[in-house]
Formats: C-alpha cells, structure tokens, sequence
C-alpha cells in the first residue's frame, strides 16, 4: 500500500461570492445604531524621561499612620462580614459628606450620623477625603477611622470602592438598636 496523493481543494472566490449572495438574498439589513461603536483608546504616552527612582524618605515624609487602615472588623465579629463588606455585598444606604469640616465637627456629624440611622440602615458611607488639599496629613481620614473603631455600634469598616471615593471613604458596617 502506498501513499495517496490528496490534492487540497481550493474554493474559488467567484463561487463563493455568487453561494453568499444567494443566501443573503432575502435578509433586510438592520439599521445603523451608532451606540454599537466601539471607540480606541487614546495612545498611551510614550516616557519622554527614563525612570528615575524616588528620592530617599526623610522621617518627616512619612506616610499617613492611617494609609494602611483599609479595614477594621469589632472584637467578635466574624472576619467574612468585613469580605462581604469590601465585595459590596453591603450596599450603603446613606451618605454623610465631611468636605469643608473641621476635625471637631467632622466628629460631632459623625456621632450624630451613626446614632441616627444605627436602627434603621445596616450599612453607610461616610466620605472623610484624602487630605490632598490639607496642608500636612489627612486629619479627617485618621480621626474618623479612629472615632469608628471607638464607637459600641461600628461592627466593621473598609475603604469604599475606587469609584465611590476610594480610600477618601469608608463603608461602616452598623450593629442594630
């Protein structure tokens, strides 16, 4: 037994335009729907400097204390509500805004905020900010990260999601009346 020769068949283009033709002979185009267009994302911008690496911290560039505070669960509760919390598995109910406070007040909004809806809402938002347009650090965001890990009715709190203020803002995790 020998080897068999098998000649590949190649279709011809024409052939195959006039097979297509036919089939769509009877298909009404759909009309044009401009929200379908998928835009290009801009070009990414090429380095025009090499990296350089940063310069040495001195003690008194030193990061907020409070930058490595992304959550905080109370003693006793379990660990999973503060995954639940972060996976958005709690969605806030009210948002308390604290732009333009003095640490003071900020504190006194905020003791009113979680005493007023601690029996009505499981879950709330408090947008604290990051301090970047503070001189010296985010006051705000330590004071109030420390005030919630102080209060009987905080359960648990995380940094909100990059698009509902990121690190400028907690999600909290109340405990009912």
């Amino acid at each position: 037994m020998g080897s068999v020769a098998v000649r590949q068949f190649e279709p011809d283009p024409e052939e195959e335009q006039r097979l297509l033709d036919e089939a769509m002979a009877d298909v009404t185009p759909l009309p044009r729907d401009e929200r379908t267009l998928v835009h290009r994302p801009p070009p990414v911008p090429q380095a025009s400097q090499p990296y350089k690496p940063p310069p040495a911290r001195r003690r008194d560039d030193e990061p907020d204390e409070t930058e490595g505070d992304a959550g905080y669960v109370a003693h006793g509760v379990d660990r999973r509500e503060l995954r639940k919390l972060r996976r958005g598995q709690y969605v806030p109910a009210r948002r308390l805004d604290l732009h333009g406070l003095t640490s003071r007040e900020a504190l006194h909004e905020v003791r009113a905020f979680i005493d007023q809806h601690r029996g009505a809402y499981r879950c709330v938002a408090i947008v604290h900010g990051r301090g970047n347009h503070s001189p010296g650090r985010a006051i705000l965001k330590r004071d109030t990260r420390a005030f919630l890990r102080d209060h009987h009715a905080v359960l648990a709190y995380t940094d909100a999601p990059r698009d509902d203020g990121g690190s400028g803002a907690v999600y909290v995790l109340l405990r009912g009346r």
